[in-house]
Formats: structure tokens, sequence, C-alpha cells
């Protein structure tokens, strides 16, 4: 597979403290990646910094270098905008906008951009939603609020709503956590859907869904209390569970630490 996504001795802070540091990594191209570690190990801060979102808290900055197909995303002159259009996110708890009905939510984005034209908004919510496997469900009720679906149904709206813009890559930092079984199932298996046409980073403290979904794995640890995040190791997701080559790596699928 292609490169999609370099990351070369990535730091990240916010403001004086270091959340990860050196991190180098690739993704790549139309594959899922999972991020697993304990909690405050930097995993949701390294996914934020592929789209820039970790530069809208206040005080935060990243140092060295972050490519999406060899272009670097922080060099000087580039939109943040524009690599948020490239790069989507979906969050950790479904998030529609509660006053926009299920049709606006889809071609929020899109409005963003200037005016488009209705026929070319029709077109649009009804192949996003197709691809969030949402389209059955609410095709006759476009105009009913968004917030008034249920929690899987919000999460597939999401998606919907994110991959509306076309983006090349799809981020989604634990976007089952907040879910039922079965609405984690249907994310789970529209995941396996979507990396036809997408570049998937999840970010996930289910280590039974990382071992489903993935086809690569990186383990994040972090050796104490106010010491920063680092990547143990990525590789294979079969390998990383079966034969990982770190003894942290295996201590911490085990449940012997974290």
């Amino acid at each position: 597979m292609a490169k999609r996504i370099t990351l070369d001795r990535v730091n990240a802070y916010y403001g004086t403290f270091k959340a990860i540091e050196d991190l180098s990594l690739v993704i790549e191209e139309r594959s899922i990646t999972a991020f697993i570690g304990p909690s405050g190990c930097g995993k949701s801060t390294a996914l934020r910094t592929i789209n820039r979102m970790h530069e809208v808290i206040p005080g935060a900055r990243v140092e060295g270098r972050i490519s999406l197909d060899d272009d670097d995303i922080y060099a000087s002159g580039v939109d943040p905008v524009d690599v948020r259009r490239k790069v989507g996110m979906v969050f950790q708890r479904p998030n529609p906008f509660p006053t926009m009905s299920i049709y606006e939510n889809v071609v929020a984005g899109l409005k963003l951009n200037g005016r488009v034209p209705k026929a070319k908004t029709d077109e649009v919510v009804e192949t996003s939603l197709k691809a969030a496997n949402l389209w059955k469900e609410v095709k006759d009720r476009l105009d009913r609020p968004g917030a008034g679906l249920s929690g899987g149904q919000q999460q597939r709206l999401c998606i919907a709503r994110a991959i509306a813009v076309k983006p090349q890559v799809l981020l989604m930092d634990e976007p089952c956590s907040a879910l039922d079984p079965i609405s984690t199932l249907a994310i789970e298996d529209l995941m396996e859907e979507l990396k036809n046409d997408y570049t998937i980073v999840i970010v996930t403290h289910n280590m039974q869904q990382a071992a489903r979904v993935s086809d690569k794995t990186g383990f994040f640890t972090i050796e104490g209390t106010g010491e920063p995040g680092k990547l143990v190791e990525i590789d294979d997701t079969t390998k990383i569970f079966s034969n990982p080559g770190e003894q942290r790596t295996e201590d911490y699928i085990t449940g012997r630490f974290g």
C-alpha cells in the first residue's frame, strides 16, 4: 500500500507540558490504523495533530513534520481549514447540530464553502447517508432534527456529515465508547466498508475492537505522571495481538498493566 500520512519526530505540547514525544509513524492509504494505550498516553492528542485540531486549544503547539501525501500540513501558508476538509473527524460522543435537521446536518460542511445548488445538496445527502448506512432509516424524515435520532444513528449521521465534503482521511476518537453493543457493531461494519474509499485512524480503549477492525495497531504508553506519551510500537494488528515485539505491549494487552 502507498503511504497516506507520515509523522516524523512529532512533539505536541499543551503550554509547557509535552503530551507526546518523538512520534514517528506511517499510515497507509485505504486502511484502518488503531491507536491503543492507557489513559493519558497521548493517543487522542496524536490523532488531533493529524488534522490540526490540536492547535485550536490555547497554548497548544506541534513540532516536527506531518505530511499528507508528502505535503507538510504545518508548512507556512497552509490553511488549517483546508487541512480539516481533507482530514475529517468523528468525535467520542455523537454531536449532530441540535437545531438542524438530518438533511441540514449532512450538508453543513458543504455550505461553509459557499452556496451549493439544491440538486447538488440532495445528491450529497443521499450519497453520504447511503455511505454511512443510514439512508434507509431516515430517508422519509430528512426534515426531522438530527438530535432526535438514537445514539448509534447520530454517530452515523456525524460520519455522513464528515464524508459529505469528500475528505481523504477520516479520524475517529473513540467513536463507539458512548454506544450500545449493537450500535458499536454497526459502526465497526461501517468502518470496514469505508476503508475502501478512505484512510481511517481510530483511537479506542476497546482492544477487542482494535483487533476486529484495524489493519495496523500502534501501542502508546506513558512512563509516569507528568511524562510525555510515547509510541512503543506499531505493526500489523495480528502481530501486535499475537506476538508483539515489546514486552510492554504484551503486558498491556494481557492486562498486566494499564
